[in-house]
């Protein structure tokens, strides 16, 4: 079962926006049975796709605290065939608190995704905008991380960061092949600041970068209505650039992990 999670430590990048439309994708397009598990306490993933995370209890808060809450009870159905969503909300601030003291407490997320088995042909991860322990939770549940990057300086060292964690996690908590399959440019400018950090993404992760994605109206416009580009303006150019970026995503993941062979910043 492929698990492909989307994480940045930095907000605004685009992140949810991109797991949930790779999410909606794969079951769409793909005939797959897909899990979207958001651990991210705005409740985002959830929201795009219409669910009011506010009043679904339980959620991924009471799954990941609460062996009696099975996965059954917390995988909520979308308007999308064969795309599920287990929605978060601020309950999850709590979590580092509540793993406090458990026994591999960076790895429950991945045992409790031991229900998913045979019931899904792919889980999307969205993780929360940090690198702490939710994030660690998702990494080691993984099988392969997708890196949304802003064509800003500063994101850099974002990026950078991100990149030695899930060296690092994959070392300690010993989760092979834990890999970044693809690194997507967000927020694309045409600007020579934009086209110089995009060359040294592209020589940081040689054949990870995907297409890059700009920003789109019809998108921030499609998730108010709590749908995707593809519902909402099938024919707009948003939706053909977001099919374009996402179809990256999937191909990428598919190849053998190439590693990165240079120094970012």
């Amino acid at each position: 079962m492929r698990r492909i999670a989307f994480v940045n430590e930095k907000g605004g990048t685009g992140k949810t926006t991109l797991a949930v439309h790779l999410a909606a994708w794969a079951a769409a397009e793909q005939g797959a049975r897909v899990l979207l598990v958001d651990l991210d306490t705005q409740g985002h993933a959830g929201k795009t796709l219409g669910l009011d995370v506010r009043t679904l209890v339980p959620n991924a808060f009471d799954w990941l605290t609460d062996r009696e809450v099975s996965l059954a009870q917390v995988a909520r159905s979308t308007g999308i065939q064969g795309l599920s969503v287990v929605p978060a909300y601020k309950q999850l601030r709590g979590l580092p608190a509540a793993l406090a003291g458990a026994p591999r407490p960076l790895h429950r997320l991945a045992d409790r995704l031991g229900e998913a088995s045979g019931l899904y042909d792919l889980v999307v991860l969205d993780g929360p905008p940090s690198l702490g322990p939710a994030v660690s939770n998702v990494l080691v549940a993984s099988t392969e991380v997708v890196l949304p990057v802003a064509l800003t300086y500063l994101a850099l060292d974002g990026c950078a960061e991100v990149a030695r964690t899930v060296e690092r996690v994959a070392e300690e908590e010993s989760v092979p092949g834990l890999h970044i399959s693809a690194v997507v440019p967000m927020l694309v400018r045409k600007t020579s600041l934009a086209a110089a950090i995009l060359e040294r993404l592209e020589t940081y992760f040689p054949g990870k970068v995907t297409p890059g994605l700009g920003v789109y109206v019809r998108i921030d416009e499609a998730q108010s209505h709590g749908q995707t580009i593809w519902e909402y303006a099938p024919r707009s150019q948003a939706a053909g650039a977001m099919r374009t970026v996402v179809q990256a995503i999937w191909e990428r993941g598919a190849r053998p992990d190439a590693g990165a062979h240079a120094e970012l910043a």
